[in-house]
């Protein structure tokens, strides 16, 4: 027997299939960020920014009992970095706005494509089975009444939600450590209040 053959009857097919579309569309996803965000200069010279900026940041934190006298200058001068960090952190954001929105398409596509292949069928058998709230994403669009049947969407969300970070983290296109809590909508200042 063939192993495409072996494959097709298998009772893991429609989940070894949702599992390698997710990967593939990682793949995918990860290759339109390249070309549009990470080869760039300006991207690299503003991730370079945040970088020294968090380590200045980082640095400046770490006192001696000596440098608290002079606390005041360097209080202005934490902010100023603070301040800098934040601005770099929003600007990577609206630069990688436009990468998203064609990714966002591309996921859009391919979920159309796996919802029209796999409705209505189980694609998956849950060890458990979930509370309600987690049955209904893992149950979404499934007749029948046993609750450790997994949907195709359920599955394809969990799979791409864990290959694309990791696979993010292993190319080394993982956001800058200081970047990490900015984003379009950081959380407000509590010092401007």
């Amino acid at each position: 027997m063939a192993p495409n053959t072996m494959l097709s009857g298998s009772k893991y097919s429609d989940s070894l299939s949702v599992v390698g579309i997710s990967i593939c569309t990682a793949i995918i996803c990860e290759a339109i960020s390249w070309l549009l965000i990470y080869r760039t200069t300006s991207y690299k010279t503003l991730r370079s920014s945040i970088d020294r900026a968090a380590k200045k940041l980082e640095t400046m934190k770490t006192t001696t009992d000596a440098q608290k006298l002079i606390k005041k200058s360097k209080t202005k001068k934490m902010d100023r970095v603070e301040t800098s960090l934040k601005e770099s952190s929003r600007d990577l954001s609206l630069f990688k706005f436009k990468s998203g929105a064609v990714v966002a398409l591309v996921l859009f596509a391919v979920f159309g494509l796996l919802n029209s292949l796999f409705e209505g069928k189980s694609v998956a058998k849950l060890p458990f089975v979930p509370v309600s709230i987690v049955m209904k994403m893992s149950h979404r669009g499934l007749s029948g009444n046993d609750p450790t049947d997994c949907s195709m969407a359920f599955l394809y969300f969990l799979c791409s939600i864990s290959i694309r970070t990791n696979l993010q983290k292993f190319l080394g296109f993982s956001p800058p450590r200081g970047a990490a809590g900015g984003g379009l909508f950081p959380m407000p200042d509590p010092k401007t209040n």
